[in-house]
């Protein structure tokens, strides 16, 4: 097998295919790498109590290269936008080594998504690019049935076209819904002029997998979080998905639409660490609630699902106390070294029950993405 770089290199150079990449940190990565991934070894498959469980990794990427030609010349060239991986740690889509590495951590299914860069995109390029990106990401999918699944991209600027996209994704594709980033082009998602995506989304019932874009720039802390410890990337991505979950229950969109199906990466960002704050909120000024919710605010997260992107068992099983075993699922962030263990983590986690394990190994997930078990 050639060396990384010679793998990287040849990848690059390829004009066909998926690659796949990861969230937007620093260059450096790939020597993090935990021993357990690389080193050749499956892991033994996910056994609780006499019951094999399938496992399902919610959050991983993406990116299609085929559309470098269609971006050439414009703002969103690879390499000009952001978000795309900057050198460092690329895995072709098909590749033996990605599949290895899913053998290696004990993950038996992956449902890809790709970052979202396109939202200031105009009409007719959005068109062709989710088009294209849906299209081989089907084809990905359709090479592995067994070891992939992919959430749709969608033109989320364009409300209406973004819910045709994410129908034409799930019918014609086989897509299991969709992934969008926290806001839009600096826009709140729940601002009403999105009603037409979420309406599609609950009308499909698919599952819309939220991931940070831009944190910083869309969150107001460009200026704050430089410097020293990648602050943009572990302070922003959550700040960002505690933002959307935030506004979402409190404008009242999950009111409008009770049975949406939404998945926030990063566990749910900040918000179940401190989510009393909203009860209270109100509580405290009244005048500045002037939304009638039909529940608590905290009542919404039991109806919102998360990953088990938190990295210590302390903060797992507050996550779990909090969201509930139902509404939590495996993530590791592949190919990014974020999780090396992430079935060992829920396996090993004190006080869980079979049923809770079942559940966010896989249980929870094969049900909202149609996945065999």
């Amino acid at each position: 097998m050639p060396n990384r770089r010679d793998f990287i290199r040849s990848v690059v150079g390829a004009s066909a295919g998926v690659v796949f990449v990861g969230c937007n940190v620093c260059d450096t990565f790939a020597a993090g790498r935990s021993p357990q991934v690389g080193s050749g070894v499956k892991h033994k498959p996910a056994m609780v109590g006499k019951r094999r469980v399938k496992t399902i990794d919610v959050h991983c990427h993406v990116t299609v290269p085929e559309t470098d030609a269609l971006l050439k010349g414009t703002k969103f060239e690879r390499g000009g936008r952001p978000g795309t991986a900057r050198g460092g740690y690329v895995d072709a889509g098909l590749s033996p080594e990605r599949i290895q590495a899913m053998d290696e951590m004990g993950i038996d299914v992956q449902a890809v998504s790709i970052n979202a860069f396109w939202y200031s995109a105009d009409q007719e390029l959005a068109t062709k690019l989710i088009e294209l990106q849906n299209e081989k990401l089907a084809e990905m999918c359709a090479a592995h049935p067994d070891r992939f699944v992919a959430f749709a991209s969608v033109a989320l600027q364009f409300p209406e076209l973004a819910a045709q996209q994410l129908e034409v994704g799930m019918k014609k594709y086989g897509l299991r819904g969709a992934a969008i980033g926290g806001s839009c082009d600096g826009k709140e998602l729940s601002s009403p002029e999105f009603d037409p995506f979420w309406a599609k989304a609950e009308e499909l019932q698919a599952l819309i997998f939220v991931h940070p874009q831009d944190a910083p720039i869309v969150t107001g802390i460009r200026d704050r979080v430089k410097g020293n410890g990648v602050l943009n990337n572990v302070i922003g991505n959550p700040l960002e998905t505690t933002m959307f979950l935030s506004h979402l229950i409190m404008e009242g969109t999950l009111d409008k639409f009770p049975n949406l199906k939404i998945c926030a990466a990063h566990g749910g960002g900040y918000l179940p660490s401190y989510d009393g704050r909203l009860d209270q909120g109100c509580r405290v000024f009244p005048q500045e609630c002037t939304k009638k919710l039909k529940k608590q605010p905290t009542e919404y997260l039991k109806q919102i699902y998360v990953d088990t992107i938190i990295f210590n068992s302390e903060g797992l099983r507050h996550l779990i106390a909090v969201m509930g075993a139902s509404q939590v699922g495996l993530g590791t962030d592949y190919p990014f070294p974020w999780a090396f263990t992430p079935v060992d983590d829920v396996m090993n986690q004190p006080g869980l029950s079979d049923a809770d394990r079942i559940a966010i190994l896989g249980g929870n997930m094969s049900k909202l993405l149609k996945i065999p078990v």
